[in-house]
Protein backbone atom coordinates (compact mmCIF):
# COMPACT_ATOMS: atom_id res chain seq x y z
CA UNK A 1 0.00 0.00 0.00
CA UNK A 2 1.68 3.19 -1.21
CA UNK A 3 -0.26 5.20 1.39
CA UNK A 4 1.04 3.30 4.43
CA UNK A 5 2.17 5.88 6.95
CA UNK A 6 5.54 5.81 8.74
CA UNK A 7 5.58 7.02 12.36
CA UNK A 8 8.96 8.44 13.36
CA UNK A 9 9.41 8.38 17.16
CA UNK A 10 11.95 10.96 18.29
CA UNK A 11 12.93 11.74 21.91
CA UNK A 12 14.31 15.25 22.39
CA UNK A 13 16.45 16.47 25.27
CA UNK A 14 18.59 19.62 25.20
CA UNK A 15 19.47 19.44 21.51
CA UNK A 16 18.39 22.90 20.31
CA UNK A 17 21.83 23.34 18.72
CA UNK A 18 21.23 20.35 16.43
CA UNK A 19 17.43 20.20 16.07
CA UNK A 20 16.99 22.42 12.99
CA UNK A 21 19.38 20.30 10.91
CA UNK A 22 17.68 17.12 12.14
CA UNK A 23 14.16 18.39 11.43
CA UNK A 24 15.15 19.77 8.04
CA UNK A 25 16.55 16.36 7.05
CA UNK A 26 13.17 14.81 7.90
CA UNK A 27 11.25 17.45 5.97
CA UNK A 28 13.52 16.84 2.96
CA UNK A 29 12.73 13.10 2.78
CA UNK A 30 12.04 11.83 -0.73
CA UNK A 31 8.67 10.41 0.34
CA UNK A 32 5.98 12.29 2.23
CA UNK A 33 3.86 9.59 3.90
CA UNK A 34 5.31 10.06 7.39
CA UNK A 35 4.50 11.66 10.71
CA UNK A 36 7.07 12.80 13.26
CA UNK A 37 6.19 12.23 16.91
CA UNK A 38 8.71 14.42 18.75
CA UNK A 39 8.61 14.10 22.55
CA UNK A 40 10.40 16.68 24.67
CA UNK A 41 12.07 15.07 27.70
CA UNK A 42 12.28 18.02 30.11
CA UNK A 43 14.73 20.01 27.98
CA UNK A 44 16.31 23.05 29.67
CA UNK A 45 17.19 24.79 26.41
CA UNK A 46 15.05 26.05 23.50
CA UNK A 47 14.25 22.58 22.11
CA UNK A 48 10.53 22.96 22.82
CA UNK A 49 10.41 26.33 21.07
CA UNK A 50 12.07 24.91 17.96
CA UNK A 51 9.78 21.87 17.91
CA UNK A 52 6.72 24.07 18.27
CA UNK A 53 7.74 26.36 15.44
CA UNK A 54 8.29 23.44 13.06
CA UNK A 55 4.99 21.86 14.10
CA UNK A 56 3.18 25.09 13.20
CA UNK A 57 4.66 24.95 9.71
CA UNK A 58 3.97 21.26 8.94
CA UNK A 59 1.03 19.27 10.38
CA UNK A 60 2.97 16.03 9.96
CA UNK A 61 5.13 17.13 12.89
CA UNK A 62 3.37 16.47 16.19
CA UNK A 63 5.08 17.54 19.42
CA UNK A 64 4.49 16.50 23.01
CA UNK A 65 5.99 17.00 26.45
CA UNK A 66 6.77 13.86 28.41
CA UNK A 67 5.63 13.62 32.02
CA UNK A 68 8.05 10.97 33.26
CA UNK A 69 11.70 11.85 32.63
CA UNK A 70 14.29 9.58 31.00
CA UNK A 71 14.71 7.96 27.62
CA UNK A 72 12.51 4.86 27.75
CA UNK A 73 9.41 6.60 29.19
CA UNK A 74 9.87 9.24 26.47
CA UNK A 75 9.99 6.60 23.75
CA UNK A 76 6.93 4.86 25.20
CA UNK A 77 5.02 8.15 25.27
CA UNK A 78 5.95 8.77 21.66
CA UNK A 79 4.78 5.35 20.54
CA UNK A 80 1.46 5.85 22.35
CA UNK A 81 0.82 8.88 20.10
CA UNK A 82 1.86 7.21 16.83
CA UNK A 83 -0.82 6.54 14.22
CA UNK A 84 1.28 4.99 11.43
CA UNK A 85 1.46 1.33 10.47
CA UNK A 86 5.27 1.43 10.16
CA UNK A 87 7.49 2.43 13.08
CA UNK A 88 10.90 4.09 12.95
CA UNK A 89 13.05 5.75 15.61
CA UNK A 90 15.15 8.90 15.24
CA UNK A 91 17.40 10.91 17.56
CA UNK A 92 17.18 14.68 17.63
CA UNK A 93 20.90 15.39 17.17
CA UNK A 94 21.33 13.18 14.09
CA UNK A 95 20.55 13.56 10.38
CA UNK A 96 18.65 11.44 7.87
CA UNK A 97 19.94 10.86 4.34
CA UNK A 98 17.31 12.33 2.00
CA UNK A 99 16.13 8.87 0.86
CA UNK A 100 16.32 7.01 4.19
CA UNK A 101 12.60 6.43 4.62
CA UNK A 102 12.03 5.64 0.96
CA UNK A 103 14.73 2.96 0.86
CA UNK A 104 13.31 1.15 3.89
CA UNK A 105 9.73 1.67 2.70
CA UNK A 106 10.51 0.09 -0.68
CA UNK A 107 11.85 -2.98 1.11
CA UNK A 108 8.69 -3.08 3.20
CA UNK A 109 6.64 -3.17 -0.03
CA UNK A 110 8.65 -6.23 -1.12
CA UNK A 111 8.76 -8.18 2.16
CA UNK A 112 5.81 -6.98 4.24
CA UNK A 113 5.21 -7.99 7.84
CA UNK A 114 7.40 -10.27 9.98
CA UNK A 115 10.44 -8.31 8.79
CA UNK A 116 12.68 -5.56 10.12
CA UNK A 117 14.64 -3.33 7.75
CA UNK A 118 18.04 -1.90 8.54
CA UNK A 119 21.25 -0.71 6.90
CA UNK A 120 24.54 1.08 7.38
CA UNK A 121 25.47 4.20 9.33
CA UNK A 122 28.05 6.97 9.05
CA UNK A 123 29.30 9.08 11.95
CA UNK A 124 30.20 12.74 11.56
CA UNK A 125 31.55 15.51 13.77
CA UNK A 126 31.57 19.24 13.06
CA UNK A 127 34.39 20.28 15.36
CA UNK A 128 36.63 17.24 15.74
CA UNK A 129 37.70 13.98 14.19
CA UNK A 130 35.24 11.12 14.47
CA UNK A 131 36.55 8.57 16.97
CA UNK A 132 38.16 5.42 15.58
CA UNK A 133 35.71 3.24 17.47
CA UNK A 134 32.75 4.89 15.75
CA UNK A 135 34.47 4.58 12.37
CA UNK A 136 35.05 0.87 12.90
CA UNK A 137 31.45 0.35 14.02
CA UNK A 138 30.14 2.20 10.94
CA UNK A 139 32.31 0.13 8.58
CA UNK A 140 31.29 -3.10 10.31
CA UNK A 141 27.56 -2.24 10.20
CA UNK A 142 27.78 -1.48 6.48
CA UNK A 143 29.45 -4.86 5.88
CA UNK A 144 26.88 -6.72 7.99
CA UNK A 145 24.02 -5.02 6.10
CA UNK A 146 25.59 -5.78 2.71
CA UNK A 147 26.14 -9.46 3.58
CA UNK A 148 22.91 -9.81 5.57
CA UNK A 149 24.99 -11.47 8.29
CA UNK A 150 23.02 -10.06 11.23
CA UNK A 151 22.19 -13.39 12.88
CA UNK A 152 25.80 -14.59 12.56
CA UNK A 153 27.24 -11.39 14.05
CA UNK A 154 24.61 -10.47 16.64
CA UNK A 155 26.77 -11.35 19.66
CA UNK A 156 29.71 -9.31 18.43
CA UNK A 157 27.96 -5.92 18.60
CA UNK A 158 24.48 -4.48 18.06
CA UNK A 159 23.64 -5.31 14.43
CA UNK A 160 20.48 -3.14 14.31
CA UNK A 161 21.43 0.32 15.61
CA UNK A 162 18.89 2.44 17.44
CA UNK A 163 18.03 4.86 14.62
CA UNK A 164 18.41 2.55 11.66
CA UNK A 165 15.37 0.28 11.50
CA UNK A 166 11.78 0.16 10.31
CA UNK A 167 9.20 -2.41 11.35
CA UNK A 168 5.44 -2.91 11.15
CA UNK A 169 3.49 -1.80 14.23
CA UNK A 170 2.14 -5.33 14.79
CA UNK A 171 5.63 -6.82 14.80
CA UNK A 172 6.95 -4.04 17.03
CA UNK A 173 4.25 -4.67 19.60
CA UNK A 174 4.86 -8.41 19.23
CA UNK A 175 8.48 -8.12 20.40
CA UNK A 176 7.59 -5.82 23.29
CA UNK A 177 8.25 -2.42 21.70
CA UNK A 178 9.83 0.09 24.07
CA UNK A 179 8.30 -1.59 27.13
CA UNK A 180 11.40 -3.22 28.62
CA UNK A 181 13.47 -1.19 31.09
CA UNK A 182 16.77 -2.69 29.92
CA UNK A 183 19.89 -0.85 28.79
CA UNK A 184 21.42 -0.62 26.31
CA UNK A 185 17.84 -0.38 25.04
CA UNK A 186 18.79 -0.55 21.35
CA UNK A 187 20.78 -3.78 21.75
CA UNK A 188 18.02 -5.36 23.83
CA UNK A 189 15.49 -4.45 21.11
CA UNK A 190 17.84 -5.88 18.48
CA UNK A 191 17.89 -9.21 20.35
CA UNK A 192 14.11 -9.14 20.67
CA UNK A 193 13.72 -8.67 16.91
CA UNK A 194 15.96 -11.74 16.54
CA UNK A 195 14.08 -13.68 19.23
CA UNK A 196 10.77 -12.81 17.58
CA UNK A 197 11.88 -14.55 14.40
CA UNK A 198 11.62 -11.42 12.26
CA UNK A 199 13.46 -11.58 8.97
CA UNK A 200 16.27 -9.03 9.21
CA UNK A 201 16.60 -7.37 5.80
CA UNK A 202 19.86 -5.49 5.32
CA UNK A 203 20.10 -2.65 2.82
CA UNK A 204 23.47 -1.98 1.19
CA UNK A 205 23.12 1.75 1.88
CA UNK A 206 24.00 4.27 4.57
CA UNK A 207 20.64 4.96 6.21
CA UNK A 208 21.68 7.17 9.10
CA UNK A 209 24.15 9.95 9.90
CA UNK A 210 25.23 9.73 13.54
CA UNK A 211 26.56 12.87 15.24
CA UNK A 212 29.68 12.13 17.29
CA UNK A 213 29.80 14.74 20.07
CA UNK A 214 31.37 14.87 23.56
CA UNK A 215 28.03 14.66 25.43
CA UNK A 216 26.61 11.83 23.34
CA UNK A 217 24.78 9.31 25.55
CA UNK A 218 26.98 6.40 24.51
CA UNK A 219 30.01 8.35 25.74
CA UNK A 220 28.61 9.37 29.11
CA UNK A 221 25.94 7.05 30.52
CA UNK A 222 27.21 4.56 33.09
CA UNK A 223 25.50 1.60 31.36
CA UNK A 224 27.68 2.22 28.28
CA UNK A 225 30.97 2.35 30.19
CA UNK A 226 31.67 -1.33 29.54
CA UNK A 227 30.49 -1.54 25.95
CA UNK A 228 31.06 -5.29 25.66
CA UNK A 229 27.64 -5.93 27.29
CA UNK A 230 28.59 -9.53 28.16
CA UNK A 231 25.72 -9.99 30.62
CA UNK A 232 23.11 -9.09 27.98
CA UNK A 233 24.78 -11.14 25.24
CA UNK A 234 25.26 -14.22 27.40
CA UNK A 235 21.70 -14.15 28.71
CA UNK A 236 20.28 -14.05 25.19
CA UNK A 237 22.71 -16.68 23.91
CA UNK A 238 21.57 -19.20 26.52
CA UNK A 239 17.96 -18.34 25.79
CA UNK A 240 18.10 -18.35 22.00
CA UNK A 241 21.10 -20.27 20.64
CA UNK A 242 22.43 -22.61 23.29
CA UNK A 243 21.86 -26.26 22.43
CA UNK A 244 22.24 -28.21 25.67
CA UNK A 245 22.82 -31.45 23.76
CA UNK A 246 26.13 -30.09 22.43
CA UNK A 247 29.36 -29.38 24.33
CA UNK A 248 30.09 -25.71 25.02
CA UNK A 249 33.56 -24.24 24.50
CA UNK A 250 34.96 -20.82 25.34
CA UNK A 251 37.98 -19.69 23.31
CA UNK A 252 40.01 -16.86 24.82
CA UNK A 253 42.23 -16.49 27.88
CA UNK A 254 42.61 -12.71 27.99
CA UNK A 255 40.50 -10.16 29.84
CA UNK A 256 37.54 -10.70 27.52
CA UNK A 257 37.70 -14.46 28.02
CA UNK A 258 37.94 -14.18 31.81
CA UNK A 259 35.11 -11.66 32.07
CA UNK A 260 32.91 -13.65 29.71
CA UNK A 261 33.55 -16.90 31.58
CA UNK A 262 32.14 -15.29 34.74
CA UNK A 263 28.88 -14.73 32.86
CA UNK A 264 28.87 -18.20 31.29
CA UNK A 265 29.33 -19.88 34.67
CA UNK A 266 26.09 -18.29 35.86
CA UNK A 267 24.34 -20.56 33.34
CA UNK A 268 26.55 -23.67 33.13
CA UNK A 269 30.08 -24.98 33.37
CA UNK A 270 31.45 -25.32 29.81
CA UNK A 271 32.95 -28.53 28.52
CA UNK A 272 36.25 -26.79 27.71
CA UNK A 273 38.06 -23.46 27.93
CA UNK A 274 40.70 -23.16 25.22
CA UNK A 275 43.24 -20.73 23.80
CA UNK A 276 46.24 -20.61 21.50
CA UNK A 277 48.53 -18.90 24.02
CA UNK A 278 51.12 -21.50 25.04
CA UNK A 279 51.98 -19.56 28.20
CA UNK A 280 48.44 -20.06 29.55
CA UNK A 281 47.75 -23.64 28.47
CA UNK A 282 47.59 -25.95 31.48
CA UNK A 283 46.85 -23.17 33.97
CA UNK A 284 43.70 -23.14 36.09
CA UNK A 285 41.38 -20.11 36.12
CA UNK A 286 38.17 -20.17 38.17
CA UNK A 287 38.95 -23.86 38.79
CA UNK A 288 38.93 -24.66 35.06
CA UNK A 289 42.03 -25.94 33.28
CA UNK A 290 42.98 -24.06 30.13
CA UNK A 291 43.37 -26.38 27.12
CA UNK A 292 44.97 -25.94 23.73
CA UNK A 293 42.38 -25.13 21.06
CA UNK A 294 43.03 -28.54 19.48
CA UNK A 295 40.72 -29.83 22.22
CA UNK A 296 37.82 -28.65 20.03
CA UNK A 297 38.44 -31.49 17.57
CA UNK A 298 38.01 -34.06 20.36
CA UNK A 299 34.50 -32.84 21.20
CA UNK A 300 31.34 -33.98 19.45
CA UNK A 301 29.83 -31.09 17.49
CA UNK A 302 30.59 -28.32 20.02
CA UNK A 303 29.20 -24.80 20.21
CA UNK A 304 32.07 -22.33 20.47
CA UNK A 305 32.02 -18.85 21.98
CA UNK A 306 35.05 -16.82 20.92
CA UNK A 307 36.23 -13.95 23.15
CA UNK A 308 39.43 -12.76 21.48
CA UNK A 309 39.85 -8.99 21.28
CA UNK A 310 42.53 -8.50 18.65
CA UNK A 311 41.30 -8.23 15.02
CA UNK A 312 44.27 -10.27 13.77
CA UNK A 313 43.53 -12.99 16.32
CA UNK A 314 39.90 -13.09 15.20
CA UNK A 315 40.95 -13.46 11.57
CA UNK A 316 43.22 -16.38 12.44
CA UNK A 317 40.44 -18.07 14.41
CA UNK A 318 38.04 -17.63 11.49
CA UNK A 319 40.57 -19.40 9.28
CA UNK A 320 40.82 -22.21 11.81
CA UNK A 321 37.02 -22.51 11.96
CA UNK A 322 36.92 -22.87 8.17
CA UNK A 323 39.50 -25.66 8.36
CA UNK A 324 37.33 -27.39 10.94
CA UNK A 325 34.26 -26.78 8.71
CA UNK A 326 32.46 -24.85 11.44
CA UNK A 327 29.63 -22.51 10.42
CA UNK A 328 29.28 -19.01 11.92
CA UNK A 329 25.96 -18.49 13.66
CA UNK A 330 25.45 -22.21 14.10
CA UNK A 331 28.70 -23.61 15.46
CA UNK A 332 30.61 -20.50 16.63
CA UNK A 333 30.00 -16.90 17.63
CA UNK A 334 32.29 -13.95 18.32
CA UNK A 335 31.61 -12.02 21.53
CA UNK A 336 33.67 -8.82 21.18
Amino acid sequence: DKNTKISIIMPVKDTDKYLPACLDSILEQSISNWELIAVNDHSRDNSWGILSSYAQKDPRIRVFNNGEPSLLPTLRHGFSKATGSLIHRMDSDDIMPFNKLELMYNEWIKYGENSVFTGGTKSFSENAQVGDGFKRYDAWLCTVARLNSHAKEIYRECVIPSNCWMVHRKDFIGVGGFNRDVFPEDYDLCFRFYKGGLKIVGLDSVLHYWRDRPNRISRNWECYRDNRFFELKTRYFFELDRDQTRPLVLWGAGKNGKDLMKQILIHEAPSAWVCDNKAKIGKEIYGIKMDDYSRIEQLNNPQIIIAVASPSGQIEIQKEMKKLKRNPGRDYWFFS
